[in-house]
């Protein structure tokens, strides 16, 4: 088995052969990102009519706003992207739909830049986007008009839709960087600690799985992610990496990114699954590796549904790069799987000792998030939303503050001996 060092030689073969320009995109610095703070314009009111072939959609402001549109296809969904809006809406504002619209989710994409997101029930074209004034006693009112196209005509609107600057260029979804302080993004050059990256799942747009009273697992897996961090940073050891500090979206993409970009030493992504009801109840933690075939059905349901992220938050799909298949790069995701296994079974080791784990706590499947092939990643799913002893476990702060500890002591054991390898010898799987 090759040595970590080793690995470090393959990967830098294998990145010359990588996509021009990807290792060049770096992230920018706080003073690129737009301001989190101030009075954001509310939205306090949402509603629908028309049929398949009109649908109208309304959302009811405090104050007038910009608007961008634009079409995405495979699935078909229309995007709004507008400023950042604070949503007053119905929880279950969204679920269904009418006409044209089936579903509809909304959120924040990137601090200053909310985004709505429409599921197609066919092709349609965004006939009209506007915001109407303040009038006869009226708030100024977002009107989303849509009418249906054949596939043909939608396709021509996709291509003119995505060539559009003003369209297609609304919001950059880009990953938050840390401040000098270190709270969010990279390591300084001079630090020379090993780098954890901490991926609280979903954000913004995207929820996640959500319990039947209320609580979201983007919340959820967020307040955990802090919490390990700040027990992680605590010796001073190594250096913390969040892929978000806040309810911001981030594409699966750039997540794996800010792994790749800061070196990471291990990648470690936070989730809460639920189960639908006809498909019964489930408890405990499970563990989740990278492989090419997924170890059972549960597991194949995960990553299906993980890997939609992307989908769910508008990002164009068909414009994802994709890594230059080689024999190097395969030799390089062959040694790191053998790490994210070995970190897998330790971590399932600590955690085991502080919290209930499923009956089968080790599986596998093609996680998107998780295909940095240089860095070790694992994917840690805390419980189950919808088992109510789960859900009462990961809105306790004892329960939190136990788990963590278990996780970060096994980041820790697994870093510790990587560290004394790197000055004396080869570590071994």
């Amino acid at each position: 088995m090759a040595s970590r060092t080793n690995l470090g030689i393959i990967w830098l073969c294998a990145a010359a052969l990588l996509l021009s320009g990807a290792a060049s995109r770096a992230a920018g610095t706080d003073s690129d990102r737009p301001d989190v703070a101030g009075d954001f314009p509310v939205a306090s009111e949402v509603r629908l009519a028309g049929d398949m072939k009109q649908t109208r959609f309304i959302l009811d402001l405090d104050k007038k706003i910009d608007v961008h549109a634009f079409l995405l296809a495979e699935p078909d969904r229309a995007v709004i992207d507008i400023p950042q809006v604070s949503f007053r809406l119905a929880p279950d504002a969204g679920d269904t739909g009418r006409g044209l619209i089936k579903a509809f989710r909304y959120g924040l994409v990137m601090p200053g830049g909310s985004r709505i997101v429409f599921d197609l029930a066919g092709p349609a074209k965004i006939e009209k986007a506007y915001v109407l004034d303040a009038a006869n006693g009226q708030p100024p009112r977002l009107v989303v008009e849509l009418e249906t196209v054949d596939r043909a005509a939608f396709k021509r609107l996709l291509a003119a839709s995505n060539s559009s600057e003003g369209l297609r260029g609304a919001v950059s979804l880009e990953p938050a960087v840390e401040d000098a302080t270190g709270s969010t993004g990279g390591a300084t050059p001079s630090d020379m600690r090993p780098v954890v990256v901490i991926d609280p799942g979903h954000g913004g747009i995207d929820n996640g799985t959500q319990a039947s009273t209320g609580e979201t697992e983007k919340d959820l897996v967020l307040a955990f992610a802090v919490a390990l961090r700040d027990r992680i940073e605590q010796d001073g050891r190594y250096h913390v990496v969040m892929t978000r500090t806040d309810d911001t979206f981030i594409p699966l993409a750039e997540r794996v990114r800010v792994a790749r970009t800061n070196g990471a030493a291990l990648f470690v992504s936070i989730h809460a699954d639920a189960l639908p009801r006809r498909e019964g109840d489930a408890r405990g933690a499970t563990i989740y590796t990278l492989s090419d075939k997924a170890s059972d059905a549960e597991a194949e349901r995960l990553a299906e549904a993980e890997n939609k992220a992307d989908a769910i938050g508008g990002v164009n799909l068909t414009e994802e790069p994709t890594d230059v298949a080689d024999i190097l790069i395969d030799l390089a995701q062959r040694e790191t799987r053998t790490f994210s296994n070995r970190f897998a079974r330790l971590l399932m080791g600590e955690m085991q000792t502080t919290m209930r784990m499923h009956k089968h706590p080790l599986k596998s499947a093609g996680f998107r998030v998780l295909k940095a092939p240089d860095v070790p990643s694992v994917l840690v799913e805390l419980g189950f939303v919808s088992n109510k002893a789960d859900l009462r476990q990961m809105v306790s702060d004892d329960w939190r503050s136990k788990t963590v500890g278990s996780v970060a002591k096994a980041v820790e054991t697994f870093l510790a001996k990587r560290v004394v390898s790197a000055g004396g010898g080869p570590l071994k799987p």
